[in-house]
């Protein structure tokens, strides 16, 4: 499907004030939200996730992992080049993220554990083994940590279906490129 990049005097009128806020908050509008912006209700829900997941009590590492997790998992080009390129500016190493680039998992066990759920998660819509489970609760993470990365789930999964639907959401240049070596697919 032909989507448009939209900007912000192409966007449907219900979308610029949400895309200006998207600009606001990060000092630009990435092409996904500006081809999202073709529907205006479409674009309130990213903008929603999008404030949601940032505002969990997750770890951000663990956040961002969950979101490379599964953008591998559904074929997210588009959420493997942001969340690989976030991970770097947290200090994950190369080497982590391409485990995780790869399908695998990290080595520091609570960031495998949470991206094993997601993983599972996404995969299985929702029918995890209540032992993944008992793993994280025995970790540390509560039940609302657990939702919380549900959240990511739905916000990755979502940027996934609108860009394989799309046939791939060209990246940013601030994707495009990598930053401080770490890597981009």
């Amino acid at each position: 499907m032909q989507l448009t990049i939209h900007t912000l005097d192409s966007a449907p009128d219900a979308s610029r004030p949400l895309l200006e806020g998207i600009a606001a908050d990060l000092g630009l509008v990435p092409n996904m939200a500006a081809t999202i912006a073709e529907s205006p209700i479409l674009l309130g829900v990213f903008d929603a996730l999008r404030r949601g997941v940032a505002s969990t009590g997750l770890d951000p590492v663990h956040r961002e992992a969950v979101g490379l997790a599964v953008s591998v998992a559904v074929d997210n080009a588009y959420g493997v080049a942001f969340h690989s390129m976030v991970l770097g500016r947290l200090g994950v190493t190369d080497a982590e993220i391409a485990a995780i680039q790869s399908g695998g998992l990290p080595s520091e066990p609570v960031c495998a554990a949470v991206c094993g759920f997601a993983t599972e998660v996404v995969l299985t819509r929702g029918k995890v083994d209540p032992a993944t489970v008992d793993v994280l609760l025995g970790a540390g993470l509560t039940r609302e940590g657990l939702l919380e990365i549900v959240a990511e789930c739905t916000f990755a999964g979502m940027i996934g279906v609108v860009d394989n639907l799309a046939g791939r959401v060209v990246l940013d240049d601030f994707l495009a490129q990598p930053a401080h070596g770490h890597l981009t697919p």
